[in-house]
């Protein structure tokens, strides 16, 4: 694996934290977590603030509720995937222009289900990263090795999908969201130690690439509370999942961002 051209991670931006409903709730259930989330948030002024990023990922169907019920909060709402093109003859599919009309401001790309499940290859990958930063959605890109290995070379695997989504992607920002395929779904995360050093190897590649300015990385893959601590300063934040589905284990994570945002501005 090629080093970095520095070892020196840039000045730390926000933190943040994500979650990602999938298919997990209904609409119904949907509401009732947005209304929940979004009235914690309000004795957390934090977020509202901006000085620490809070987003949220729902269904398609679901994400005007999520716009309107986030609305003035500070709360981003994306999307759990997006089309290739622009429009056109594509049945079932969104487009990165109509999400961006709508007030989606991100957009996952990359993430190891749809890889798997639905054939978005890295030609695909790469399309739709250059999709969302041509139409001013800020991609949400998740990378990550298959099969659990040493640092290093989970760090290369990482790194080589990371540089293949960018390859023909316009300027601008990017979250990438490390997130091991085998991790995604267990009982655990992968170890800290593991964790630090693919982050540490991506936040480095980043911060050398011309037209990035502004770009995270993130740690997801069965994230919990507790996780984006043990992580401080090795993190830009943390993408949970299944143990955000209790709105206020989601919560307790935004505490966690809000305690290390204190810790960094003190």
């Amino acid at each position: 694996m090629t080093p970095p051209p520095t070892a020196v991670r840039p000045e730390r931006p926000r933190v943040s934290v994500g979650m990602s409903l999938k298919m997990y709730f209904g609409h119904d259930d949907a509401l009732r977590w947005f209304h929940q989330v979004a009235d914690g948030l309000r004795s957390r002024p934090a977020v509202s603030a901006g000085t620490v990023d809070v987003f949220v990922v729902p269904t398609y169907l679901q994400i005007p509720a999520a716009l309107r019920t986030f609305d003035g909060s500070g709360v981003r709402v994306g999307a759990q995937d997006l089309a290739t093109e622009d429009s056109g003859p594509y049945t079932g599919e969104v487009s990165a222009a109509e999400l961006a009309e709508v007030g989606v401001t991100l957009a996952e790309v990359g993430h190891a289900e749809r890889r798997r499940l639905f054939g978005d290859d890295d030609a695909v990958v790469a399309a739709k990263t250059a999709a969302a930063l041509r139409n001013g959605i800020h991609p949400l890109l998740c990378v990550g090795e298959r099969h659990r290995s040493p640092g290093e070379q989970a760090a290369r695997a990482a790194q080589d999908q990371l540089l293949s989504a960018l390859q023909d992607a316009p300027s601008g920002a990017l979250t990438v969201a490390y997130e091991p395929v085998w991790a995604i779904g267990a009982p655990a995360p992968a170890p800290p130690d593991h964790v630090r050093t693919v982050v540490r190897h991506l936040s480095a590649v980043v911060a050398e690439m011309p037209g990035r300015t502004g770009s995270t990385v993130i740690y997801g893959g069965s994230a919990g509370p507790g996780l984006l601590t043990e992580l401080a300063g090795d993190v830009d934040g943390v993408f949970l999942g299944r143990s955000a589905h209790d709105p206020a284990a989601f919560l307790d994570v935004v505490d966690e961002a809000v305690a290390l945002s204190e810790r960094v501005m003190a």
